[in-house]
């Protein structure tokens, strides 16, 4: 299989997080597929979703915080609306 360049993953995982997400491929693969990947084959894979995957899944994160905050804004204004004197 040939190797195309990548661009570099843009979140990352410490050792420790990345060494338990690479043990969960390897774990799922088997069970789930019956295919036995080594650490370098899930590494990979990891890389992809890291690449790929993880990017959509941060932005909608953060999409679901920015409108969660504008509605916090909205009833903190509406407060302070309540607590002006006339």
């Amino acid at each position: 299989m040939s190797r195309a360049k990548h661009r570099a993953p843009s979140l990352s995982l410490d050792t420790a997080q990345e060494a338990v997400a690479v043990a969960a491929i390897k774990d799922f693969l088997e069970e789930r597929f019956e295919l036995q990947l080594g650490s370098f084959e899930a590494q990979e894979v990891l890389e992809l979703f890291t690449r790929e995957v993880a990017p959509l899944f941060y932005n909608k994160a953060i999409s679901d915080v920015q409108a969660h905050l504008a509605d916090r804004f909205l009833s903190i204004e509406s407060d302070l609306w309540a607590l002006e004197k006339s």
